[in-house]
């Protein structure tokens, strides 16, 4: 665990000077909020004001741009040769990993806590008792570790950065193909078997129900469920991959 806060620190300091990307990192959330609710908002029906409805969204959105960007920085460690001084000082791999993980959640926390205060600029009025808030929090944490895990997976797989940055974009679309923006019986009848059922349209509308104070039913277990089967899959993926990776 100290092996791992220690990589987490490093991490943090390393997207700290990385003016460029963290700059993009924390507005890129802001802009989208901002497109959806003022550029397409006022034509989308959902039954709701649309702040209200997108903000879900937008933060699963975001969070998948943020945690996809582990995959870069774990590719860019494993070409670079820092990975092999780390293990010479016996640091093994699950600390070099985490450290990034826990990292990318702490920058996604940051990311959110932004859209937050926009969308409560903008008219955001959630309902949701304090409960509820630890509840939305909570499986936005573990939907942030998982995709975390799963990026740094990847970004041991993949052969250049510029391969890692590819992942990026494929995170960053699969929101769009879910109730993010709009409800999932408005697209094609062909697109609304995965629409429906892809594991982002169950955190989406477990957070949306969490924040507005209704009734998720089984859609929180079955988000938790994504989110737990994806995290204990990648993790050991990158554990796995990490050792072959060390025994070329």
């Amino acid at each position: 665990m100290s092996e791992a806060l220690i990589m987490t620190g490093r991490s943090i300091r390393l997207s700290r000077r990385n003016v460029d990307a963290l700059i993009t990192a924390l507005a890129l959330p802001v802009m989208l909020l901002l497109i959806f609710v003022y550029f397409f908002g006022g034509a989308i029906n959902t039954g709701t004001q649309y702040v209200t409805y997108v903000v879900p969204g937008v933060l699963l959105l975001c969070a998948g741009f943020g945690s996809a960007n582990t995959a870069v920085a774990v590719t860019e460690d494993l070409k670079g040769g820092i990975v092999d001084r780390f293990r010479s000082l016996d640091i093994g791999g699950t600390p070099i990993l985490a450290g990034h993980v826990l990292a990318s959640t702490a920058r996604n926390l940051l990311a959110t806590a932004l859209v937050f205060g926009l969308a409560f600029a903008i008219g955001f009025r959630p309902a949701a008792s304090a409960a509820g808030w630890l509840a939305a929090i909570g499986l936005l944490v573990a939907y942030i570790a998982a995709l975390s895990w799963l990026s740094a997976a990847v970004g041991i797989l993949v052969k250049s950065p510029e391969a890692a940055g590819g992942f990026t974009f494929f995170v960053s679309f699969l929101p769009y193909p879910s109730s993010a923006f709009v409800p999932t019986d408005t697209m094609p009848s062909w697109l609304q078997g995965f629409a429906a059922h892809q594991p982002v349209t169950q955190v989406i509308e477990a957070v949306r129900g969490l924040l507005l104070g209704q009734p998720v039913g089984t859609t929180g277990w079955l988000a938790l469920a994504w989110c737990a089967g994806i995290l204990g899959a990648s993790a050991a993926a990158s554990g796995v991959l990490f050792k072959r990776w060390t025994a070329r």
